[in-house]
């Protein structure tokens, strides 16, 4: 299982059918498993999960029916993602964005969150690995071909520092705000500045990390989670 799916599921503890929909639906939507890319096997996925196989199998119908993902029978078969980040502004989000008490509730938690995850992250002794994996993150956001595949990568990068914090419940707490992030900026103008400008902000997240510099890392993430809460207060009040 990939570094950053077995860092976002964990295994469910009550509600344990709905729990499952809802953690690989969250996993689909950030991006954490990609259009095309086969979810892992089904003994390895519930064992990662915590649930009987028969509750993967309901769980991953609900996705089937919600057209996040498809099942191909016969050899080399299995389940799909068929899910396609949609352009940002595009089109009316399917439920009814934050705003007022709830966008700045949304907006406070992810900067609580976040930077203390980045400021764990430069306090850890990173593993060679590790500290690749940050890097091609941070550029993979650079390097996305559109606003939908943007949006994918930024939150894979934000997870990636957030698996790194080594914290389990910053972690989950991470996932929680990107998934509230995602439905926010999913109603506003892609704009080309900000998109740069973010960039360089991981850029200097990721250079605090590496460098071990945990309050410039903290700092980073702060500026960088500052700059998207006053875009999205402006734009959605």
């Amino acid at each position: 299982m990939g570094r950053l799916s077995a860092a976002v599921l964990r295994p469910a503890s009550a509600n344990v059918f709905e729990t499952t929909v809802e953690q690989l639906a969250t996993a689909i939507r950030l991006g954490v498993f990609v259009d095309g890319e086969q979810l892992p096997p089904e003994r390895e996925l519930a064992e990662r999960l915590g649930v009987a196989r028969n509750t993967l199998r309901d769980a991953i119908a609900a996705l089937r029916e919600s057209g996040l993902v498809a099942t191909r029978r016969g050899r080399g078969g299995g389940t799909v993602v068929t899910y396609v980040t949609p352009e940002p502004g595009s089109s009316p989000p399917p439920t009814p964005v934050r705003r007022g008490a709830a966008l700045a509730d949304a907006l406070d938690f992810r900067r609580i969150v976040e930077p203390g995850a980045a400021w764990l992250a430069a306090r850890r002794a990173l593993a060679g690995d590790q500290r690749s994996w940050l890097v091609e993150s941070a550029a993979a956001v650079w390097a996305a071909p559109d606003a939908g595949a943007h949006r994918i990568a930024d939150s894979r990068f934000h997870l990636a520092v957030a698996t790194l914090s080594g914290s389990p419940m910053l972690i989950e707490s991470v996932t929680r705000a990107q998934a509230a992030l995602g439905e926010m900026l999913g109603a506003i103008p892609v704009l080309p500045r900000n998109i740069t400008h973010s960039c360089e902000q991981h850029d200097a997240v990721v250079e605090a990390i590496l460098g071990g510099d945990a309050d410039a890392a903290r700092a980073a993430m702060e500026e960088h989670c500052d700059a998207t809460s006053a875009l999205l207060r402006g734009l959605l009040g």
